[in-house]
């Protein structure tokens, strides 16, 4: 899965909407205007460190078992360690990619989550950073 975009979060509007704190039925519905806890603003609530995060948006189909489908919006976080079975987004030789790092003693490999791709094995002679750490997929339903 490549990237397609890259943006950075507008940390200058704030678009707060009525949280509701009451479990929504799926059958007979119920009146909610009594349960309104408060606002909310998902980017409170989506973005932990604002200097550090950016967003990308998707290409492919290598993450669609992670439940990152084509056209998603990712949330990514820099300031978050790259650790062992995180998703990350890295450049790999120039190009970013999306994918699940398995962090070894002696090697790093890159695992798409979708069975059609092989995982790829990060060699010394690449050229290979990790951007930083997906924190949410963004995508309609």
């Amino acid at each position: 899965m490549r990237v397609k975009a890259i943006y950075q979060p507008d940390q200058t509007t704030i678009c707060e909407r009525p949280l509701f704190l009451v479990p929504v039925s799926a059958g007979f519905p119920s009146p909610a205007e009594d349960y309104i806890e408060g606002n909310l603003d998902l980017s409170t609530y989506l973005i932990k460190h604002p200097a550090a995060t950016f967003f990308v948006k998707v290409s492919g189909s290598s993450m669609i078992d992670a439940g990152i489908h084509d056209g998603d919006i990712l949330i990514v976080d820099r300031s978050l360690k790259p650790v062992n079975k995180k998703v990350v987004i890295a450049v790999v030789n120039g190009e970013l990619t999306v994918r699940r790092i398995r962090v070894t003693k002696d090697k790093v490999v890159l695992i798409s989550e979708n069975k059609d791709y092989k995982p790829l094995q990060v060699e010394e002679e690449m050229d290979f950073e990790v951007w930083g750490v997906v924190t949410n997929v963004i995508h309609p339903l």
